[in-house]
């Protein structure tokens, strides 16, 4: 075949560092902007980013010409120097180590949109611990506790 071709659809969920609340809403759609951007900027397609106080999740359609782990780390690193840059918050801002990624089918694409976009809503009824867990148990992801995010009482 002569060329790559390729759908590649992942939702990557990661949280604030201590998983304390501090994407506070004034400024938050800001920084998803912002981390759209560099998705975009990596030449990757960024579907949606949201979330809530203490964590994202981020969707997007994924080029095999780019590592997951490179994409999260860039926008990790680059988010983490605009939110301390425009000095959103007290202190250093920082997220925690690792990150969660769950691949979808292209026509999953307007379920897990929605999803994502209805976060505040969602975390009426469930904590960030349980919807993590939800997903890791849902696509079948082994684990180990002691690596899981660090969790304070929800």
């Amino acid at each position: 075949m002569a060329g790559t071709f390729s759908q590649i659809y992942i939702q990557v969920v990661f949280a604030v560092n201590g998983r304390t609340n501090l994407l506070q809403k004034p400024w938050r759609d800001e920084v998803f902007k912002y981390m759209s951007g560099i998705v975009k900027g990596k030449n990757q397609k960024p579907i949606i980013v949201n979330g809530v106080a203490n964590h994202v999740h981020l969707f997007v359609g994924l080029k095999p010409s780019k590592s997951l782990s490179d994409l999260i780390r860039d926008v990790k690193n680059n988010s983490t120097n605009f939110i301390n840059e425009q000095n959103f918050v007290r202190g250093k801002f920082s997220w925690q180590e690792g990150f969660g990624s769950f691949s979808y089918s292209h026509s999953q694409i307007e379920q897990v949109y929605q999803y994502i976009l209805k976060q505040e809503e969602h975390h009426h009824k469930m904590t960030f611990k349980e919807e993590y867990l939800d997903f890791l148990k849902k696509f079948e992801v082994e684990y180990d506790e002691k690596y899981l995010f660090e969790w304070y009482d929800e």
